[in-house]
Order: structure tokens, then C-alpha cells, then sequence
């Protein structure tokens, strides 16, 4: 089992619109991020104003590609545009057990 979380949460920039940010997330998801090498799924999720992104990949390697992925993407800039980058924090998770 080497599945890899690639988990980053963030807070939206103010007075942005939560439902713009969902349908660019969601096409940037569909459009780009699954298709990646080793994607196996994406979750998008909220706590009150605070949001995370949980994407899983079948290889560290895989994760640690896409995250360092230096060509520009204008579905990725779009999403990017949404958030406040001071309250970004990225994680890269193994997973070691599952149910």
C-alpha cells in the first residue's frame, strides 16, 4: 500500500465567491488534476472558512511531480486566484493504514 496524500488547506481570499471557487476546483479537478500520472482521486473539503484539498497518488513520486509541476496552467492559476496564500500549509501524507 503506497498510496501518497497530497493535502493542502487554505483560506479563501475575501469576498470571493465560495460557488465561483467550487466550479473552478471542480474543473480544474476534471480537467487537469486527474489526469496527472499516478492520480487516483481528489477530495475537496471545509471546516467554517478554512478549506482543504486531498488529492491521492499512487507513488510519492507521483505526489511530489504534480506538486512541483512549473509550467503554467491557466485552470491551476484560476484556482490559485481564489486563495490566500499566507494561510496555505501543504502536506505530503503516506498512507500507512486504511479500513
Amino acid at each position: 500500500m503506497s498510496k501518497v496524500k497530497f493535502f493542502n488547506s487554505y483560506k479563501l481570499k475575501k469576498g470571493v465567491s465560495v460557488s465561483d471557487f467550487l466550479i473552478v476546483a471542480n474543473k480544474l479537478n476534471n480537467e487537469y488534476i486527474s489526469k496527472q500520472k499516478g492520480f487516483i482521486s481528489f477530495e475537496l473539503l471545509a471546516d467554517k472558512e478554512t478549506y482543504a484539498d486531498c488529492t491521492t497518488f499512487e507513488t510519492m513520486e507521483d505526489a511530489q511531480k504534480f506538486a512541483q509541476c512549473s509550467e503554467p496552467n491557466e485552470l491551476a492559476e484560476k484556482f490559485y486566484s481564489f486563495i490566500n496564500f499566507n494561510s496555505c500549509k501543504s502536506n505530503f501524507f503516506s498512507v500507512i493504514t486504511k479500513n
